[in-house]
């Protein structure tokens, strides 16, 4: 049944529809989200890509990256926050406008355990519910976390209010990123102890203790990368789910999947 669904991408700074942009797959620039919140750029790549636009790439150079040749897919982020957010706050998953419980397959509360064991403890949600959900820390969640530097004045500019706006700075993108730190972002990682490595950072912000000692500061920058070999939108995926929003910072801001 999955020839008959075409998956569009869309990214905005809320759940209306009217306040997103149509996202290019795989395509070469980052789609830019700005909102009271926080300032973000979003890359999204799907291997073997078959959606909207028509005109869309099918793939990406990412998965010819030996780190990335079996993977599916990657939602790549850059992020400056408006206001710092607790390390407990902020989350990362999948959320759901109408009830799937009956599109649901046989056997997935054990195929969840075996998820939740092998790939993502910290994942926690209803499925069953009216609005169902799936969330993690976004700390244990997300593959790749770099802790960059403050975005300086020189970075920002005032609107025609007088309103300051947070700018990313030209020289951060999102390819390519990799565990770590840019600047003071790495001594910031150090500091509350954070371990060097991805797998034992996620590990290690499993612990509430940890998160508690975490802030996503205000003006500085954060990238991440959430990729995985396990999910391939163009097979089993779209009949069984019309819409997932797949990328979720507080409501604030998000990439939604859609038919």
């Amino acid at each position: 049944m999955a020839e008959n669904y075409l998956l569009r991408v869309t990214a905005g700074p809320s759940y209306d529809p009217s306040t997103h942009q149509q996202v290019l797959v795989n395509g070469p620039n980052s789609v830019e989200i700005s909102s009271e919140h926080c300032t973000a750029r979003v890359n999204v790549r799907i291997q073997n890509y078959r959606g909207l636009p028509r005109h869309s790439p099918t793939t990406s150079s990412y998965f010819k990256q030996p780190s990335h040749e079996k993977d599916q897919y990657s939602i790549a982020f850059t992020l400056i926050p408006h206001t710092t957010i607790p390390g407990t706050s902020l989350v990362f998953g999948n959320d759901f406008d109408s009830p799937v419980r009956d599109r649901l397959p046989p056997g997935f509360q054990t195929a969840f355990k075996i998820v939740k064991w092998a790939i993502d403890p910290g994942l926690d949600g209803d499925v069953y519910a009216d609005k169902p959900y799936l969330y993690g820390n976004v700390g244990s969640s997300i593959n790749i976390l770099r802790v960059g530097e403050k975005v300086d004045q020189s970075s920002s500019s005032s609107s025609e209010g007088g309103k300051q706006e947070w700018k990313i700075p030209s020289y951060i993108h999102e390819d390519g990123i990799e565990e770590g730190g840019d600047g003071d972002g790495e001594k910031v990682r150090e500091e509350i102890g954070m371990p060097k490595g991805a797998a034992e950072r996620k590990k290690w912000f499993l612990e509430k203790t940890h998160q508690g000692k975490w802030a996503f500061e205000r003006g500085r920058v954060y990238r991440g990368d959430f990729f995985n070999p396990y999910l391939d939108f163009n097979r089993e995926f779209l009949p069984r789910i019309p819409t997932v929003v797949v990328f979720h910072w507080l409501e604030h801001c998000k990439v939604q999947y859609g038919k």
